[in-house]
């Protein structure tokens, strides 16, 4: 029986600006279901690489397959049509609208009336599809528990709360991959704790497959399936959590260790990205 292709594809992808190579090379690929992480130095690449994905940067050479489709070339929102969703490293709400509003906007590019039969709000389609879109974004709000703030203008929340707004606006996608980009990145112990709880509840009963930048190698030995490791824009290792903390590479890249030490590393607490 054949082997199912991967869901994401990426083939020898290089990027650069200017004389500085953010990615030189780089090939892995991604498995429906996977919860797949990327870890590496300060500079290593890691945005870059989820940029190339989500169609924000172009790459110089190589190739990126969705689905089996070719994405090098088309535009970000049409990536977005095809099922890729993603957060940002810097947070990107619309500081002046609601939390629901934000949400909301997820749900744009799954808006089927247009201007004209859209302006026929109550003879049109318009008003049952937007209960349609709200009944979905009210489940997304019960899964992320944040009901208690669906109202709230965006600006006025709490960094954590507004890390979460954000993961439900890309989940208001329903992608089949979500790309999240150091979803826990200035969070305390608890909302790290619960953060990492929505992830895999995303991976594991919504069905969606998660690449995820993350620093904190406490969450990303307990809940990545394989990791991959970039420095300097270059691909060291990849293959399962264990296995890729014990490369000597590594450790050495990653964590600055010049011999691989006779214990196993410490995999609790932030590591800089």
């Amino acid at each position: 029986m054949a082997e199912t292709p991967p869901l994401l594809q990426i083939n020898d992808i290089s990027l650069s600006f200017g004389g500085v190579h953010a990615l030189t090379d780089v090939s892995f690929s991604v498995k429906q279901g996977e919860l797949f992480s990327i870890i590496g130095p300060n500079g290593a690449g890691k945005t870059s690489m989820l940029n190339c994905i989500s169609g924000r940067y172009q790459p110089s050479k190589g190739s990126i397959t969705f689905k089996q489709k070719e994405m090098i070339g088309l535009r970000p929102n049409d990536r977005c049509t095809l099922g890729i969703g993603r957060t940002f490293q810097n947070l990107a709400l619309f500081a002046h609208m609601t939390v629901l509003d934000n949400i909301m906007v997820g749900r744009h590019h799954l808006l089927k009336n247009n201007f004209l039969n859209g302006s026929l709000y109550w003879l049109g389609g318009a008003r049952k599809e937007e209960l349609v879109h709200r009944a979905e974004v009210e489940d997304i709000i019960d899964f992320l528990e944040i009901a208690h703030i669906r109202k709230s203008i965006a600006g006025t929340l709490s960094y954590g709360l507004r890390k979460r707004v954000e993961l439900a606006r890309a989940v208001a996608l329903r992608p089949d991959l979500i790309l999240l980009d150091e979803p826990m990145a200035g969070m305390n112990l608890e909302e790290k704790e619960d953060m990492a709880r929505y992830i895999i509840d995303l991976n594991e009963e919504w069905g969606m497959t998660v690449v995820m930048i993350e620093h904190d190698m406490g969450v990303v030995m307990d809940i990545s399936h394989r990791v991959m490791v970039l420095d300097f824009g270059k691909k060291i290792a990849s293959g399962l959590p264990d296995e890729v903390m014990a490369n000597p590479q590594v450790r050495k890249a990653y964590l600055g260790e010049d011999d691989e030490p006779s214990t196993k590393p410490e995999t609790s607490g932030e590591v800089a990205q």
